[in-house]
This record gives structure tokens, C-alpha cells and sequence, in this order.
């Protein structure tokens, strides 16, 4: 039986359209000078007309197999994290299974928006750590673009598409320590999109709802609780990690996270000002953009942290 599982490539994609704030205060009554000021962002990617999920899905998860050297035959297991399906149903995972050629094993969605690629991570680290499995593609992939009231200025300056992707093998030695995952379903009234279909009509409010203020607090909150969690549960120290990477929600709370853990920005890996809240795709694809360009190397200690709606949060501690 396998004890460990670790991640032996990383991919990511982003559709080619960048929205800048420049644009957006063309449209709606902001400014850039607003939107920097309140959120870190500059700009965010927006999928093409007849671009799904999937399709940001498979672009990330060819990059990710490529960095790992496994082929769609070794693959036997494909988690999807999304809030964005492109369909009720099948899944995205089913869905992006066929457009990869994967004939064999598992594949399904994860459901807890920004948090999903935490908990989808958690649940196939699990697997391949157990030996149900050997090789895993672990995938955050959204366009949450299309869940925006463009008229909004609240919600429509924060959110952006793209996809990101993780190769999970056995190992002999650690790769993921430990993660922690948790909910509270009494929030989830903060942060929301009641809308759905019913009997071929839409009920509800299809868009995003959020009370900005409650999420702040909430995140700030929790993202520290569970970084220490995952520390305690390794025996390890802040002083032990080389790079916090959190979930890609807004500068204010990545900046109060980092203060509120005694640990300097310059060890905490940010993509929020160019991709905005990518939701269930922003740690993936901020884990991606820095192995890729050098800042995270093997061998070092990497936290990941998560919180969105639900409200959900979780962590994961892992090795390179």
C-alpha cells in the first residue's frame, strides 16, 4: 500500500481575452484607481464566446501531463473542481475525461467554489496515498464570468476565468503532509448564487450576491486558522515554509493573511492583480506561475490555503 502521494506537474491555462480595468470603467461607474485601491486588481481573463470549462480544462491538464511526462494512459483518476460546469450534467470531470482520451478510472466534479481545489486535492492525495489509485489529475477550472452582473460594480471588478491543473503520483516519501478541510453552511447566505433551473425556467437570482464585508472578516479569520492547523498537524513552524499559496480573493485579504502569520509577502505567491478571483482555478494557477517561473523548487515546503462560498476553507501542507 502506497503511503504518500506528490505532485509531479503542474499546468495552467488562461483564455486569451484580458479585461482591464480601464475597460471596465467604460462600462460601469468605477475607476481603476477604485478597483487597485479596494482589490489588488489590474485586469482579469475572460473566456471566448463557446469557450466552457472544460476546454480551460483540458488546455491546463495537457500542460500538466506534459510537466509530469504521464500520458492519458497512466491517468486513473480525474477530479474537477468547479462552481461552472459547462452542463447539469455529466460532469465536467466525464466531459473533460473524453476530450483527453482517458478510457480508464474515476471521474468526478467537486463542489466548494473558491475553496474546490483544496478539497478536491484533499480527496485524490487520498486515494493515491491509499493505492486505489495510481495516477491523478487534479483540475480547478471557471468561468465565473458568466455568473457576473456586468452592471454591478460590486462583484463584476473581482472575478476571472482560467484553469489550473495538478499530476498526483505515489511516493515513498512525503509529498502532501496533511489537509484540512471544513464548512459552515449557516454562512452561506454571504456569498451566493441562488439561481437554477426548474421545470425548464430559471428560478432565483442567477448572479453573484456577496455581502463584501462578512466575507472579509470570514476569510481573514479562517485562512490563519487553518494555515496553523496544517503546521500543527506536521510539527512544523511558519518559520518551515518557503511559500504561502492562498487563494487568489482580493490583495487586502492575502496581505491581513500573511501579517495575521508573522510571514513576509515576499514568501507568499500572488496573481490576483492580472487574473483577478479565479475561484476554484486561482491556487492551482497561482501554484503553476511559480514553479514554472523559478520561485518554488523542489524539494521546498509549499502551503496552500483556501476559503470561499458556504462558506468553505481548508488547507493543504505538501513538499515539492
Amino acid at each position: 500500500m502506497n503511503r504518500h502521494s506528490r505532485i509531479v506537474g503542474t499546468g495552467s491555462y488562461l483564455p486569451a481575452r484580458s479585461v482591464s480595468n480601464a475597460e471596465l470603467q467604460t462600462r460601469i461607474e468605477t475607476s481603476d484607481e477604485w478597483i487597485v485601491s479596494r482589490t489588488g486588481i489590474e485586469s482579469r481573463h475572460v473566456a471566448a464566446e463557446g469557450e466552457m470549462t472544460s476546454d480551460l480544462a483540458l488546455q491546463a491538464s495537457l500542460r500538466a501531463m506534459e510537466a509530469a511526462a504521464v500520458t492519458a494512459d497512466e491517468i486513473d483518476l480525474i477530479v474537477v473542481a468547479t462552481t461552472t460546469p459547462d452542463m447539469v450534467m455529466p460532469s465536467t470531470a466525464c466531459l473533460l475525461q473524453a476530450k483527453l482520451g482517458v478510457k480508464q478510472g474515476a471521474a468526478f466534479d467537486v463542489q466548494a467554489v473558491c475553496t474546490g481545489f483544496i478539497y478536491a486535492l484533499a480527496l485524490a492525495d487520498k486515494q493515491v496515498a491509499s493505492g486505489a489509485h495510481k495516477c491523478a489529475l487534479v483540475v480547478g477550472a471557471e468561468v465565473f464570468s458568466r455568473l457576473l452582473d456586468w452592471t454591478d460594480r460590486r462583484t463584476c471588478v473581482l472575478f476571472g476565468d482560467g484553469a489550473g491543473a495538478v499530476v498526483l503520483k505515489p511516493s515513498d516519501e512525503p509529498g502532501i503532509y496533511s489537509s484540512h478541510l471544513h464548512a459552515d453552511g449557516s454562512l452561506s447566505h454571504i456569498l451566493q448564487v441562488d439561481g437554477g433551473i426548474a421545470n425548464g425556467v430559471l428560478r432565483g437570482n442567477p448572479f453573484v450576491q456577496m455581502d463584501g464585508q462578512a466575507v472579509y472578516r470570514t476569510a481573514v479569520r479562517v485562512l490563519a486558522e487553518c494555515a496553523h492547523e496544517a503546521l500543527n498537524h506536521s510539527g512544523k513552524t511558519v518559520a518551515d515554509i518557503d511559500w504561502l499559496v492562498p487563494h487568489q480573493a482580493n490583495i487586502r485579504i492575502l496581505n491581513t493573511t500573511a501579517d495575521k502569520l508573522g510571514l513576509p509577502m515576499s514568501k507568499v505567491v500572488t496573481t490576483v492583480s492580472r487574473q483577478g478571483n479565479t475561484s476554484a482555478a486561482s491556487v492551482p494557477l497561482a501554484l503553476d506561475a511559480a514553479r514554472r517561473d523559478g520561485r518554488i523548487q523542489p524539494g521546498q515546503h509549499v502551503l496552500l490555503v483556501g476559503v470561499g462560498a458556504g462558506m468553505t476553507w481548508g488547507s493543504v501542507l505538501l513538499r515539492l
